[in-house]
């Protein structure tokens, strides 16, 4: 029995559960969904999967990965029944482009280091997208989340020459856009304003970009402060509960203490 069939035959397995699952008598659950309903449950998935990966937890990797291949054979199976490809036309289109794309492989193209084979990669990519007759940045980063999206952004604008020198350049944005949030900022009382808004989209906008030129990934980087904030919130909570209070009946002044020796103790990631 060779192994290297093992993978085929279970990837035929799971299209097959999931066909059953979609076919008359089979899951009414699975029956019902569409390609929108599946959305959040993709996304989901996918940041379950990058979870296990930063907290290096490899056995559950395993799983998580199952659940993101699994979302893909839904969709393909959506598609396949409305007719317009199946899991082979996706398989075979993500490697014709993957071929496609490393000529310096499969060619007789060259790239002596990373930076050559990215930008032959957005080369190769604009000629198949005929993106000439496009904005340079049209498309990039569709459907990430704000804050990925602008370092892609960021990213992408710089290998046109479009970025600051050094970092410097970037802390003075930072301040720029600090102080126009702040001569933004409503009186004590008063209603947001979109100005107010855009400015702080601009301030946010110019940390990523801080971070993308420090060599930072902006998305890691926030994560590991939420995880942080999370670890010395409870270890606060916990030291207010052990003096007979609650995050409820707690002062401010309180909780600030409480946080501090959180902070002190070494209550972190």
């Amino acid at each position: 029995m060779s192994n290297c069939a093992e993978p085929e035959r279970q990837m035929e397995r799971l299209r097959a559960i999931m066909h059953r699952l979609r076919a008359p008598g089979g899951c009414p659950w699975d029956a019902e969904q569409t390609h929108a309903s599946l959305v959040s449950n993709l996304i989901e998935e996918a940041y379950e999967t990058v979870d296990a990966i930063r907290r290096e937890d490899w056995v559950h990797l395993e799983e998580e990965l199952g659940d993101l291949l699994l979302q893909v054979v839904f969709h393909s199976e959506l598609a396949e029944e409305e007719g317009r490809c199946n899991f082979d036309d996706v398989a075979r289109g993500v490697c014709d482009k993957l071929v496609r794309r490393h000529p310096h492989v499969y060619g007789d193209g060259e790239a002596r280091d990373t930076s050559a084979v990215l930008s032959r990669w957005e080369e190769i990519k604009r000629e198949e997208k005929g993106a000439d007759a496009e904005p340079y940045l049209h498309g990039v980063g569709k459907g990430l989340p704000a804050l990925l999206r602008a370092a892609k952004l960021q990213k992408k604008a710089g290998k046109v020459g479009f970025d600051w020198p050094d970092v410097i350049g970037v802390l003075g944005k930072i301040e720029e856009e600090l102080a126009e949030v702040k001569a933004e900022l409503p009186p004590t009382g008063g209603e947001v304003t979109p100005a107010l808004e855009s400015e702080v989209g601009d301030l946010l906008f110019a940390v990523v970009n801080l971070a993308r030129k420090m060599g930072i990934d902006p998305e890691v980087a926030l994560e590991g402060t939420n995880v942080k904030f999370e670890e010395r919130f409870a270890s606060m909570e916990q030291e207010l509960g052990e003096q007979g209070s609650s995050l409820e009946e707690a002062s401010l002044e309180e909780m600030e203490e409480g946080w501090v020796h959180a902070k002190r103790s070494g209550a972190s990631a």
